[in-house]
């Protein structure tokens, strides 16, 4: 984009082919070089661009070549030629890159990409990238947690980059738009944002420095800018005199034909420092202004330190998989609930033992707990995604049914109504919902819905009462506070009292947040008349390996 623009303002030269010229053709062969990548460095739409500058940028450096070189009429007769064949030559591209994209869905362009050119194609198209909380758009708090006092600077920064405009400040004024919209996008891309600030505020404070330490320095004792006796008026005066002095000899030299450049090149030079010497005098602050301006842009600065400490500490560098809060009286409480759970897992389950949850706590499930997951964090398999949400979805013998096609032995869910841990999978619900359903048409998100709204009280639909995820999650709630009120939804739920016929509970952590079902053993099929006396005795006999009959060390 900045090469580009640079070269429709008029401001190509051999530097700029130079700088991007061999970037495009060095950085596309290293990309190339990671495996993962591959030949995607020149398929994808996403690249295009940059190849089309590149082609740009070369005939445009043929162009400015042929003109040093013929005369004014042959060049026009050039100009003819290379336009008609260079016509030819990107009609016959164009044509090949619509042949190479035309065979994907997407043109070639990645889920992502498409999310950041069109912020709802994800929600429409693709819910698995939608639901990722990384993906959401941002809310201008988390501007003002994230920048804070950078969100005042970084306009001063933008109105300094155009006084004057150059190569280098077009390009920071074309990062700084294209990073501000990519983090109204998505959140994790304030990170992109977050540089392009800095360097604007930069920009901006080093100009405010500027002013103030030279309002400063003439207005000192023994400066020779303006003299001590304090007549601003008559300096003034003069200071206006010169610049319409200057003025006119900028005038008569533009009017005199220049034939002895080399003998009036310092000339200009000349008169451009007297002029810019005299413009900066014009900036002058008062003393008392400049000083207290200079002290109060440090104390900003060194308030912004502390913030940026403070964020560090709190929000970026607590672990999510402990959490913690303080108590009215100011005592730390901390929730280990997730440990827990991963190192009952871990101890009580068997080696292969699969383990079906949502993708969220995939990696944290195979690292800390040592078990076979069904889905993890890499999201690639939306199928497989799918499934399982589609499982959570269903009701409790389709549910069985789905994992014991998988071979799933154990069902974690995270569950936060009692606590008031608002990022439990009653909250994800309806994601499972979506992403299931666009795969399996059977699951419809109207079903789960209450006149539109997402509801678990009396008032929810059966849908939602008799599916797997609501049993998994308030399965004996009830006898916590006997009313089994949700403290994340502020209601009480609708179904309290309830069996569970395919699934039986095994673990549930200290504070409610993880719960572990095991899957009961498929019941025995005897052909024929059916037998109660046997098959009675067939299951009290039958040892049970559930671990509820045992005491758990982990509770």
């Amino acid at each position: 984009m900045h090469v580009l623009l640079c070269i429709v303002t008029g401001r190509y030269s051999s530097r700029l082919y130079i700088a991007y010229a061999p970037l495009v053709v060095l950085g596309t062969l290293l990309a190339a070089l990671v495996p993962v990548v591959g030949f995607n460095a020149v398929m994808t739409s996403e690249h295009f661009a940059s190849f089309l500058v590149f082609i740009i940028i070369h005939v445009v450096a043929l162009v400015y070549h042929v003109k040093g070189n013929l005369s004014p009429r042959m060049f026009k007769v050039a100009v003819t030629l290379v336009v008609s064949v260079g016509l030819v030559v990107c009609c016959a591209m164009i044509a090949v890159l619509i042949a190479l994209v035309a065979s994907s869905p997407t043109k070639g362009w990645s889920g992502r990409s498409l999310s950041l050119l069109d912020p709802t194609y994800a929600s429409k198209y693709i819910p698995i990238i939608a639901s990722v909380s990384e993906h959401q758009p941002p809310t201008w708090p988390s501007y003002f947690m994230d920048i804070n006092v950078l969100a005042f600077l970084v306009p001063a920064g933008i109105i300094a980059c155009f006084l004057p405009l150059s190569d280098a400040s077009s390009f920071v004024v074309l990062y700084i738009v294209t990073a501000v919209y990519f983090s109204g996008v998505m959140v994790r891309l304030m990170l992109v944002f977050a540089p392009a600030a800095c360097i604007m505020s930069g920009i901006a404070l080093s100009e405010a420095f500027n002013v103030l330490t030279r309002s400063i320095k003439f207005q000192l004792p023994g400066s020779s800018g303006i003299s001590q006796s304090g007549d601003t008026s008559m300096n003034t005066e003069g200071e206006q005199n010169d610049i319409a002095k200057t003025e006119k000899m900028d005038e008569t030299a533009k009017e005199r034909p220049s034939k002895k450049n080399k003998r009036k090149e310092k000339e200009p030079v000349v008169k451009a420092s007297i002029r810019s010497r005299i413009e900066r005098r014009l900036l002058v602050l008062p003393l008392e202004a400049s000083v207290i301006a200079i002290i109060l842009l440090v104390l900003l600065g060194a308030f912004y330190v502390v913030h940026c400490v403070w964020a560090a500490a709190e929000a970026y560098s607590a672990p999510s998989i402990v959490l913690t809060t303080y108590s009215r009286e100011g005592g730390l409480h901390v929730f280990d609930d997730f440990r827990e759970a991963y190192a009952w897992l871990s101890h009580n389950t068997e080696v292969d033992d699969k383990v079906a949850s949502w993708w969220d706590y995939g990696y944290q499930t195979t690292a800390m707990a040592n078990r076979t997951v069904i889905v993890d964090n890499n999201t690639w398999n939306n199928t497989h995604i799918a499934t399982v949400g589609t499982a959570m979805s269903s009701p409790e013998k389709a549910a069985w049914e789905i994992f014991n096609s998988l071979d799933v032995k154990y069902v974690l869910v995270v569950f936060g109504g009692l606590v008031g841990y608002p990022s439990d999978d009653i909250n994800k619900f309806l994601w499972m919902v979506r992403i299931g359903g666009g795969v399996f048409p059977h699951i419809k998100e109207p079903d789960y819905l209450r006149d539109g709204q997402y509801r678990i009280d009396s008032q929810a639909t059966p849908t939602m009462l008799n599916c797997l995820m609501y049993k998994l999650s308030y399965y004996r709630f009830v006898e916590t506070d006997g009313k089994a009120f949700d403290r994340v939804r502020q209601t009480e739920i609708g179904k309290k009292y309830f069996k569970l016929t395919h699934f039986e509970e095994v673990f549930t952590t200290h504070h409610w947040m993880v719960r572990i079902y095991k899957l009961k053993p498929p019941k025995n099929r005897i052909r024929g008349k059916t037998k109660k006396s046997k098959s009675k005795a067939s299951s009290t006999s039958s040892p049970k390996r559930s671990g509820t009959g045992k005491r758990n060390p982990w509770h």
